[in-house]
């Protein structure tokens, strides 16, 4: 068998790498197609922010002509700045059974990484945080989310038979609406709205929540900072951000919470799931494929978790009650009878805690590999 590795080059290379797992999953009922036109904001140059810090090089694997698997290299140099790693990150991985597309695949990576001087591999992962993360290694018989990556079974073992070992791991837990409200959430909520004289914020249109984008993406790059591989959005990263989702979004999905003077405490960004209207809409939002999308805001029993952030200076103090409390009457209303949290990372307590007065079920895990390349006896060790 011969596996050829052809790089994405052209619109039309770049055209066949974002189409391919439409093919692979092709009847899946699992697997929920990422939106084409955002697949190519964030891997064409002239589009993504991101590329004034990354380096990007994407592969098709081709057998007989035909397209067997794909895989895209980054170098992150703010990764590497920030946490003092020499690794390359790989994401936008696929492929068909055969171990040889998948050696061919992550061997290209490699030999990338060995000529930019770097120590390590690891994955899958995006430009930023807010790109999708981790291969799932559990669930792989639930419905995934426009937030996450789904994968056949097959995955996780290709990569562990190459030398890719575990660095960490996210779960991920669907919640059930109960039809009232939670007393004792209602009662926290209560309580630190007082002591601390918050509220909600109140908004009615796009353009009044508008001047709180820029402030709620700062929230984000304080509290998110010490994630796993995370780097801060830069200015532009959040001008890019404010324009692709906030003229979307209805303000009613992203709660905020202020304090006294107005400043922003806590916030959330949340929507009903897109995941069977993308499904149906095959990843296209023209002609017809909005129309899915837009039922699907309107009439739903799930709902995902996207964001949430509380400031430092407000952590434990009950503020996240206030945008649980505010968020369960409204998916009550709405018919919401499921929630998914989401990727969260498995040793985050804080943000499990918060789950601890729901009736919850953990049913996805998910993995971000590495292989070091010049220490293979580390593989799998290293949890920095």
């Amino acid at each position: 068998m011969t596996i050829v590795i052809r790089e994405a080059l052209t619109a039309k290379d770049l055209k066949a790498f974002i189409r391919f797992p439409f093919t692979l999953y092709r009847g899946n009922p699992f697997w929920v197609p990422s939106l084409i036109t955002d697949e190519l904001n964030t891997l064409r140059r002239d589009k993504n922010p991101a590329f004034e810090y990354c380096e990007a090089r994407y592969w098709l694997a081709c057998r007989d002509g035909e397209v067997v698997g794909r895989v895209a290299a980054i170098l992150n140099h703010r990764h590497i700045e920030k946490w003092g790693q020499k690794y390359m990150r790989f994401g936008w991985i696929d492929f068909i059974d055969i171990p040889e597309v998948s050696a061919a695949l992550l061997g290209t990576v490699e030999a990338w990484a060995h000529e930019k001087g770097m120590e390590a591999v690891h994955g899958p992962l995006g430009f930023t945080n807010m790109d999708h993360s981790g291969m799932l290694v559990e669930g792989f018989g639930e419905l995934a989310t426009m937030a996450t990556i789904y994968n056949f079974p097959y995955y996780p073992r290709h990569l562990e038979n190459l030398g890719y070992g575990k660095h960490t791991d996210w779960v991920e837990y669907e919640m059930a609406v109960t039809p009232e409200p939670n007393e004792t959430i209602a009662r926290i909520a209560e309580l630190s709205r007082r002591r601390y004289k918050l509220h909600l914020l109140e908004t009615k249109s796009k353009k009044e929540l508008l001047p709180y984008a820029r402030e709620l993406f700062k929230l984000y790059n304080e509290e998110y900072r010490n994630l796993y591989s995370a780097v801060p959005l830069t200015e532009a990263q959040i001008e890019s951000a404010i324009e692709q989702y906030f003229g979307l979004i209805s303000p009613k999905f992203v709660p905020v919470v202020l304090n006294e003077q107005g400043q922003m405490a806590a916030f959330g960004i949340l929507m009903p799931s897109l995941s069977r209207a993308l499904q149906k809409s095959h990843g296209r939002l023209f002609p017809f494929g909005f129309i899915h999308l837009l039922r699907a805001l309107r009439k739903n029993n799930r709902a995902d978790l996207y964001l949430v952030a509380v400031k430092g200076e407000y952590q434990g103090k009950g503020v996240n009650a206030i945008l649980m409390d505010h968020v369960h009457r409204m998916f009550i209303k709405m018919g919401v009878r499921y929630i998914e949290t989401n990727p969260e990372l498995e040793w985050n307590a804080n943000v499990q805690g918060q789950w601890k007065y729901y009736e919850k079920r953990q049913h996805k895990r998910r993995r971000a590999f590495i292989k070091h390349l010049n220490a293979p006896e580390s593989n799998g060790k290293d949890t920095k």
